[in-house]
């Protein structure tokens, strides 16, 4: 298999600046369509390469945009926005692109205002990102000087700290202001976003693509991934693996050759027991699991989730319970509190868990674990906050009953 690279990233922390930038092609499909073709030619353009959403959604890019009213149905201003709010645990594919060639999301952000014919935009980063946000605003200053921006404004706009701001709705009102708590969908962000006008939220990496499929063309977009799905996609590594990491191969490419053969398999000493295969907001898989295509359908039908496409490897010498029990409270700490089942819920969960870890257990608390996926599952809260921290209890449970079992009845960590 050959590997594709589409994108620059740079893991040194050295940023590609302007003239690097330019001299590899940078801004020229900028150049072939701004004022040359209607801005509903390159909402069809992004429609057919079958670019998704890479931030963990996975819905079609251009359908997204084409939801966007016309300037003629809503006039007044339209908005477009990234989500650069990278705070799921085991996932820093965007910080990499942030900091390492920003002038690319620059150039993918002028296309999608152009395309959706918003006046603004703006980058909302996680606060944390310090270096993220210093090489974004030494790229916005460089793009200005060159005029290439042509009138868009592109504002900077540090988070304040809450994972829930990545729930795109929480995002606008955080952005407004106000708390961040997800809005009532409908109305969608196309229709009623940031200040009620219309407006587009996608994450970095998909904004990322952007450039490469004008300049290359939507065919050559859906060639680049293995089977059905289009594009490349950047997988993140991260665990007792000799090589951790990000990289970009083809959607599709197998969680083994990921693990294996990029990320150099594990470290000596430890075997690989099980994987989060899209961050920590996904259910695990075993080592049966491995031959998985890292693509959105190849994840549902193994029982999972693609994800952010960053992979959270468990080895054999690490507790799956106080894994797990990590997991849920950063969740039960990241909970906005909107609503009751999320608010409550996953403080009980953490503190049964923090409880078995310590000694204190009983076996009662196994059936109340059990009972929590259906309590805070999908369509049981106000946004995909819990569901997506159920996901790898509801899954943990399953493939490591024993070890459950094993911290109430012996009371106490076999790893500790």
């Amino acid at each position: 298999m050959q590997l594709v690279l589409t994108k620059n990233i740079d893991g040194g922390g050295k940023r590609v600046d302007f003239a690097a930038y330019a001299r590899s092609g940078g801004y020229e499909a900028v150049r072939k369509v701004v004022g040359k073709l209607a801005p509903a030619d390159v909402v069809q353009v992004v429609a057919d390469s079958g670019l998704a959403g890479c931030g963990g959604g996975g819905f079609p890019t251009g359908r997204k945009w084409q939801a966007m009213p016309s300037r003629a149905a809503r006039p007044g201003p339209r908005y477009f926005i990234v989500n650069a709010d990278e705070m799921e645990p085991g996932t820093f594919k965007d910080r990499y692109l942030m900091e390492g060639d920003p002038h690319q999301l620059l150039e993918g952000i002028v296309l999608a205002a152009y395309a959706v014919e918003a006046d603004e935009a703006y980058i909302f980063v996680r606060g944390e990102y310090f270096q993220a946000i210093a090489a974004l605003e030494a790229a916005i200053a460089e793009a200005q000087a060159a005029g290439v921006l042509g009138g868009l404004t592109i504002h900077v706009h540090a988070g304040v700290g809450r994972y829930i701001c990545g729930e795109e709705t929480a995002l606008l009102n955080s952005l407004e202001g106000k708390r961040a708590i997800p809005r009532a969908k409908p109305p969608l962000p196309q229709v009623s976003g940031l200040f009620g006008c219309p407006t587009i939220v996608n994450n970095v990496e998909t904004v990322c693509n952007v450039p490469h499929i004008v300049r290359h063309g939507a065919e050559w977009f859906r060639g680049l991934g293995v089977g059905d799905e289009a594009g490349t996609k950047i997988f993140g590594v991260s665990g007792r693996v000799n090589r951790p990491g990000v990289y970009e191969l083809p959607m599709g490419t197998s969680l083994r050759v990921l693990i294996e053969e990029f990320a150099g398999g594990m470290r000596d000493g430890f075997q690989l027991r099980a994987v989060l295969p899209g961050g920590a907001s996904t259910g695990f898989l075993g080592v049966e699991k491995l031959d998985t295509p890292m693509s959105v359908a190849g994840m549902a039908a193994a029982g999972s989730r693609l994800g952010t496409g960053n992979v959270m490897v468990l080895d054999d010498k690490t507790c799956p319970v106080g894994f797990i029990r990590n997991l849920q409270h950063f969740f039960a700490q990241e909970s906005c509190g909107w609503c009751a089942p999320c608010r409550d819920g996953l403080p009980w969960v953490d503190q049964i868990l923090a409880a078995m870890e310590t000694g204190q257990g009983r076996q009662s608390d196994l059936a109340v674990l059990a009972d929590m996926p259906g309590r805070m599952g999908p369509g049981k809260t106000f946004c995909g906050l819990a569901p997506g921290a159920m996901a790898s209890l509801e899954t943990g449970l399953k493939m490591f009953a024993q070890d459950f079992t094993r911290h109430v009845q012996e009371r106490v960590c076999a790893w500790a």
